[in-house]
């Protein structure tokens, strides 16, 4: 619109006679006009400064592309789209799950047997689950990302609506595919990895679909999704290898509040369209000021809550590895999150993230022994 009203007093400017003073009020008429043109040319660079996500940046990058983060180049090659609605950046906190499950059980060894189980197991809870958890919400989330990131694949065409059904259905069902075969190579008398994988795959759909659609709620979708990330896979490394205990479960449980501070920044740069769409992230709701502080304190105390429980569990060693593991997130958060949770969340998570996931493995090898 402002560049429309620009032309027409650019014009009227180009074609002015100033030696006649008789056309003094056409001047007067339109330097008005000009100035109301620049004040809209002005707002519409500060919304495009406050949107810096409405459209890739030129020349953008082919490996944010894979890795499906903003960014990313723009694709045609189908292959390429399809790994891109998987999202492989999200696999590691799920493969990590895996290993730290092994660890825990105290029953992993370096046997070619061995290494190839946690393998395949690693492949179900990353590219297959993982992959059907990221396309579904893609899918179910393809009226958001209109709003908030219109060149992503699905909303912007670059794969049709039955390629991405088709998609949904092969990782859904080859994740399934490989519980069972996991459970069959481990002698389990019930289906224990199979349970468990069904039950994240619903859990991944009443996060995404209505008429549940959990992420709608801030903490009970936020805390859905940090369990996920860091108790299933556990779950599923440790029944492989071993035996799931309850206190297991429990310590598991209480790091997925870390999980849910971890998803809250990601609900950061979807402010708009969650608000236009009526869901209630934790942004939303309390503002992102408040909401920042909510994030980091549900990483950092659950972190100190299960070093004290470790400290109290006659395990002094572990507990104080994980504090000095915790200090470094701290650190990173006051440089990076804090200051700006949209701007710098690529950098705080790859800063802060690596201690959290050792402070996993810490708390798995503390639970083995």
């Amino acid at each position: 619109m402002a560049s429309l009203l620009n032309s027409v007093p650019s014009i009227k400017l180009s074609n002015f006679n100033y030696n006649n003073p008789l056309r003094s009020s056409q001047i007067s008429f339109s330097l008005s006009r000009r100035r109301l043109v620049v004040r809209a040319t002005e707002t519409e660079k500060e919304a495009k400064a406050q949107a810096p996500d409405k459209a890739p940046a030129a020349g953008g990058s082919s490996i944010n592309q894979i890795l499906g983060i903003k960014g990313a180049k723009q694709e045609t090659e189908k292959w390429k789209i399809r790994v891109q609605l998987t999202k492989p950046v999200t696999w590691p906190p799920l493969i990590w799950g895996v290993v730290c499950g092994a660890a825990a059980s105290g029953n992993f060894h370096w046997t070619p047997e061995d290494v190839a189980k946690s393998i395949v197991c690693m492949l179900m809870s990353g590219p297959f689950l993982t992959g059907y958890t990221q396309t579904i919400n893609d899918w179910y989330d393809r009226e958001i990302d209109a709003i908030n990131e219109p060149y992503r694949p699905i909303p912007s065409g670059a794969i049709s609506e039955q390629e991405v059904i088709t998609q949904i259905w092969v990782l859904l069902l080859g994740g399934l595919g490989l519980a069972g075969i996991l459970d069959v190579w481990a002698g389990h008398d019930f289906p224990v990895i199979f349970y468990l994988a069904l039950g994240g795959s619903l859990l991944s759909y009443i996060y995404s679909a209505p008429p549940l659609k959990l992420k709608q709620n801030g903490w009970i979708g936020n805390f859905a999704l940090g369990a996920s990330y860091i108790s299933l896979p556990w779950w599923a490394g440790q029944a492989l290898f071993g035996t799931l205990t309850p206190d297991v479960i429990v310590l598991t449980l209480l790091y997925s509040i870390a999980g849910l501070g971890i998803a809250i920044v990601n609900d950061f740069k979807s402010i708009e369209g969650d608000r236009a769409m009526g869901l209630q992230s934790l942004p939303v709701a309390f503002g992102s000021e408040a909401a920042k502080w909510i994030c980091v304190g549900a990483i950092d105390i659950t972190q100190i809550s299960v070093a004290g429980y470790l400290l109290g569990a006659g395990k002094p060693y572990y507990a104080f590895a994980l504090l000095g593991l915790i200090a470094p997130q701290v650190f990173f958060q006051f440089k990076y999150f804090l200051k700006d949770p949209v701007k710098y969340d690529v950098k705080y998570q790859a800063s802060a993230q690596p201690f959290l996931i050792l402070g996993l493995l810490v708390t798995a090898l503390a639970t083995s022994h």
